[in-house]
């Protein structure tokens, strides 16, 4: 008897190690209340990826919940879309794991099922209602919804909004110098939400309010600051417009010209040419005739002008009397 009490009493603490190794290890399908508010998380935050810096920065206290249809379609995308779709699905799946291996954060993946025939943007919703719990996403349409049913969103978008630099490197405003800087001509402002501004080149203007341009910014452990330059006024030079009477033309005042020295040529020497009596062109044509008439050996030369000479009267008479013998 005392045999089977053992036996018996053995199987039950065999059977209650057994449910309590499957109550362990089994995911679970319902949320713990146990560590605050749940964050359900959506997959274009895990496409993303910054929500791993900002849980490593400690700012996540409560737990976060990714339901098994997320991973599903993250899945999904892996095996059945385009190249870059599937290389961003498996980092979003390199991101749960690493969120797991976070110590400092606690996540849970939640057995709704590996897919969400309603779709998934609707399973997070529903899932939201049901446990009371917040959604973490950066989907534009998805936050609206949300925030038309009631639902508290975390959108990471709006967190990076909230933290980047009020002024961007190029824009202007007016700044109150208020003391110096390290260096011997710099000033020091402050923007309305204290971000300290350091203006180059301004010592003199400490204690004035100037306008400035931002150059840059830096944003360290200890805080953010910003560089600035004065923005110089530059005057612009108006010249006096002349008036003019009404009904007349403007009269222009001549301006001295250069003229150059006219160059002066020497004229030509005159040459007299005495009038040629009527017997000298007979016997000229009569030469030409005779000319033409010889015949002419070898190449044709072209003939060359010669100057003519100045006949006297003594030629001018010999040849007319030659000219009224042949006749």
């Amino acid at each position: 008897m005392e045999t089977v009490q053992l036996l018996i009493l053995v199987a039950l603490l065999a059977l209650l190690a057994e449910v309590t190794y499957l109550v362990v290890k089994l995911p679970r399908q319902t949320l713990s209340k146990k560590q605050g508010r749940p964050i359900l998380v959506d997959t274009s935050v895990l496409i993303d990826g910054r929500i791993i810096s900002v849980a490593k920065s400690g700012f996540i206290g409560d737990t976060l919940v990714i339901p098994r249809s997320v991973i599903g379609e993250l899945q999904f995308l892996a095996d059945n879309a385009d190249h870059d779709k599937r290389a961003r699905a498996r980092y979003g799946l390199d991101v749960v794991t690493e969120l797991q291996n976070m110590p400092q954060v606690t996540v849970e993946i939640l057995q709704d099922g590996s897919k969400a025939e309603e779709g998934v943007d609707e399973r997070l919703l529903s899932l939201a209602k049901k446990h009371g719990a917040a959604v973490c996403t950066i989907d534009y349409n998805l936050n609206k919804v949300a925030v038309v049913e009631g639902i508290t969103v975390l959108n990471v978008n709006e967190l990076a909004q909230s933290l980047r630099m009020a002024y961007l490197p190029g824009e202007r405003m007016l700044l109150e110098l208020v003391q110096k800087g390290q260096d011997s001509h710099q000033a020091v402002g402050y923007l309305p939400d204290g971000t300290m501004v350091v203006v180059e080149h301004s010592q003199k203007n400490i204690g004035k309010t100037i306008e400035v341009e931002f150059i840059r910014s830096l944003q360290t452990a200890a805080g953010k600051m910003m560089f600035a330059k004065p923005v110089e006024a530059k005057q612009s030079v108006v010249q006096p417009r002349q008036h003019k009477p009404a009904g007349q033309k403007p009269v222009r005042t001549p301006q001295p010209r250069t003229q150059a020295a006219p160059v002066v040529t020497p004229p030509p020497e005159a040459v007299v040419v005495a009038p040629k009596p009527v017997a000298a062109y007979h016997s000229d044509a009569q030469e030409r005739h005779n000319a033409a008439k010889k015949p002419q050996h070898g190449p044709r030369q072209k003939p060359t002008h010669r100057p003519r000479k100045q006949r006297t009267s003594a030629d001018r008479e010999a040849s007319l009397i030659n000219l009224v013998d042949k006749q």
